[in-house]
């Protein structure tokens, strides 16, 4: 099983928010998650609380394999959460 941690959308039309969650690489971008472990909203004017995350349960997640999406590698390197490099 791929596990992937990736946004998943929330919010209603043109206010969106998005929750950062681990989920199984072959279900949908909404579909149920394992575990959701942080949440970006980009309508906080203050960017530095746009993102909340859990880096105890990210840690864990990538020690067991998970891989996260793009986005989410950005945000987790911007967070100080992972270290830089491939």
């Amino acid at each position: 099983m791929p596990v992937r941690i990736r946004l998943k959308r929330m919010g209603r039309r043109h206010k969106p928010s998005y929750r950062v969650a681990v989920v199984d690489g072959r279900r949908a971008r909404d579909s149920k998650v394992i575990e959701e472990v942080g949440s970006f909203d980009p309508m906080v004017a203050d960017e530095s609380r746009q993102t909340v995350l859990k880096a105890d349960r990210i840690k864990y997640w990538i020690g067991v394999g998970a891989q996260p999406s793009d986005t989410v590698r950005r945000m987790l390197l911007k967070q100080g959460v992972i270290e830089g490099g491939k």
